[in-house]
């Protein structure tokens, strides 16, 4: 909402301009009137909507043309006045005064006017028989209210609307020539319905009414005045009930019935808690709320983001059978204004056997967002309403930003829960293989994907010491001499070679000894296609003799040519590597180091199936 107001006041010379403002501030009619009444500012707490107030009175005696021109652009509301007792200046609304200030003003977003008949005292009749059919004519004319400065008649009310058409205004939400409310209104109020059902059987229960009464007014509806409202909508259409719950169109009707009746602050209230601005677009503020995230820092998602997103998950898997279908899928990003995720993302995380997205290839994407492109992720998070389901101050609470690394590497441990893996090796080496097989893909089923859909990154969860970590792989590109410091930036290192071909291991050793063989990232090579023949690398070293030259762990032969799904054990030890990156040469090639980090991942993997199905019985 804006933090102030600005009110012009035009109309001819003498329809009693300046008598409304005095009469306004001193409560009492003027016995001397001057040209033009001074700028008054009121003060925020004695307005009704909390907002200071700047009421700007026009003289034309006293100012020029330009000066009018200058005001009209700065004035957020005007009141065009005339004087229910002169014709001549009723005429010149439309003659004059309106086409005036439209000249002056954009056509898309024209400034709301009010229209002001003053000197009621006067007069017997009202001329609202004269001036409505001016309203219907214009579609930015708010209102129009008749007022006496000299009896203090409906002067109050007058500034009152006029600062309601701006913190309010009637515009961007309803068409009176159609008599309803605009698409642009009808799609947002769409979204806050959907945010708001939080079973998704579209429909808003009494539990969900209430929630959203509770978020946009602080109060709770009392079961009869819940009543009252259905009956309403009961009473005007058919489908606006069901199960005892409002649907979209009942919604729907009764935003419609607040504008209608005047009561449009109460749809704008709703608007601006989810997050709209005036133009009923989701505000900057809203979307990107701040977050400093230190150098050498990551970002990742804390409890409540997980059991955030679990929840719409859980209302959008309709099936029950914990994977999302491309219409489940569809539905849940309804809320967003298009598709977040492209058919790469399901090269990038775990699917099921018809290639749609799981319950922990969904968890996989949020993760993976949130530490690559943090701020897509707050967008992400305020499209599905986060801050307002969790009843949060933004969508900043959902993030932890983890300590520098200097810091675990000191203290020899590490409060993350996921690890940065750069895969490197020379083209044909098995890179892609190696990413797909980390997501339970063998090598036919890897040949099913499309090249266009294919990622250069695949993410899933693993378990070291019994702990649940997600590895991030990233398949740097071998295109070029030189590696960018993104490029070069990870928790681990691994560098692919394709056994079967001598040409192969140059490349990873090349690397290797230019980029990494002085650093304190880990290092890891894997012998890849090992169900292959073998080859002699034409390298001046062999893999294993550079290896143990270089103090990294000896090369681990890798295939994903199998029947079933390939081993995960390399992938436990890489997330290790990353987790521990203190851990020496002797610990590494000890097998009870890797007994110790494994054994976890197999308890927790029978565990984690057990619970797997102990919720899914519970959904």
């Amino acid at each position: 909402m804006r933090k102030d107001v600005r009110i012009l006041l035009v109309g001819e010379p003498k329809v009693g301009k300046t008598s409304l403002i005095m009469s306004l501030v001193s409560e009492e009619f003027p016995d001397e009137v001057p040209l033009r009444a001074e700028e008054i500012t009121i003060p925020a707490d004695v307005t009704p909507e909390r907002v200071p107030t700047h009421i700007v009175d026009y003289s034309e005696a006293e100012q020029s043309d330009e000066q009018l021109f200058q005001e009209i652009s700065k004035a957020n509301v005007i009141c065009i006045v005339y004087s229910v007792n002169n014709k001549k200046s009723i005429e010149k609304v439309t003659s004059h005064w309106i086409p005036l200030i439209n000249d002056r003003t954009d056509k898309d977003s024209r400034v709301p006017l009010i229209l002001v008949g003053n000197k009621s005292d006067l007069v017997e009749h009202s001329s609202m028989e004269t001036i409505l059919p001016i309203m219907n004519q214009y579609s930015e004319i708010e209102t129009c209210v008749e007022c006496s400065a000299k009896n203090l008649k409906n002067i109050s009310e007058l500034f009152y609307y006029a600062q309601k058409a701006v913190l309010h205004p009637t515009g961007p939400l309803y068409c009176p020539e159609e008599k309803e409310i605009k698409p642009s209104c009808v799609k947002a109020l769409t979204r806050i319905f959907k945010v708001s059902d939080l079973d998704n059987d579209g429909i808003l229960n009494d539990n969900e009414l209430n929630f959203f009464q509770r978020t946009c007014f602080n109060t709770p509806l009392a079961p009869q005045a819940l009543e009252d409202v259905k009956n309403v909508v009961r009473k005007n259409m058919t489908d606006g009930v069901r199960d005892n719950g409002l649907t979209l169109k009942g919604f729907l009707f009764l935003h419609t019935l607040f504008i209608q009746r005047g009561r449009h602050e109460t749809t704008w209230t709703v608007l601006r808690r989810f997050g709209y601005d005036d133009d009923l677009e989701l505000t900057q503020d809203y979307l990107f709320p701040p977050l400093k995230i230190p150098l050498d820092c990551t970002t990742e998602l804390n409890h409540n983001a997980y059991l955030f997103l679990q929840s719409v998950f859980d209302k959008h898997d309709k099936d029950r059978d914990c994977a999302l279908s491309p219409e489940e899928l569809k539905d849940l990003f309804k809320v967003f204004p298009y598709m977040p995720w492209g058919p790469d993302v399901n090269t990038t995380v775990c699917t099921n056997e018809q290639g749609w997205i799981t319950y922990q290839g969904y968890l996989s994407q949020w993760t993976l967002t949130t530490y690559l492109d943090v701020q897509r992720c707050l967008e992400y998070l305020g499209y599905l309403g986060f801050s307002i389901v969790c009843e949060q101050e933004s969508q900043a609470a959902a993030i932890t930003v983890t300590r520098d690394k200097k810091i675990d590497l000191q203290k020899k441990q590490t409060q993350r829960n996921v690890f940065r893996c750069h895969v490197f090796g020379a083209s044909d080496s098995g890179k892609s293989g190696f990413l797909q097989a980390f997501l339970g893909r063998n090598l036919l089923r890897q040949k099913t994907i499309r090249e266009d859909h294919r990622s250069y990154y695949a993410i899933s969860t693993t378990y070291v010491y019994g702990q649940e970590k997600y590895l991030l792989l990233h398949e740097v590109i071998p295109n070029s001499e030189f590696l960018s410091d993104a490029e070069l930036t990870c928790d681990v290192v691994c560098m692919v070679y394709d056994v079967s071909n001598p040409n192969s291991f140059e490349y990873c050793a090349m690397i290797f000894k230019k980029y990494f063989m002085d650093s304190r990232t880990p290092c890891m090579v894997v012998a890849a296609k090992s169900d292959l023949h073998e080859a002699k690398q034409f390298y001046s070293v062999p893999p294993l003799e550079f290896c143990k030259r270089h103090k990294i762990p000896s090369p681990q032969a890798f295939t994903c040519n199998t029947a079933e799904a390939p081993s995960k054990d390399i992938f436990t030890k890489l997330t290790t590597m990353a987790m521990y990156p203190h851990v020496t040469q002797a610990d590494l090639k000890s097998s009870n180091f890797w007994l110790r980090a494994s054994i976890g991942a197999t308890v927790f993997a029978v565990l984690g199936f057990a619970m797997y199905r102990v919720l899914l019985k519970q959904r």
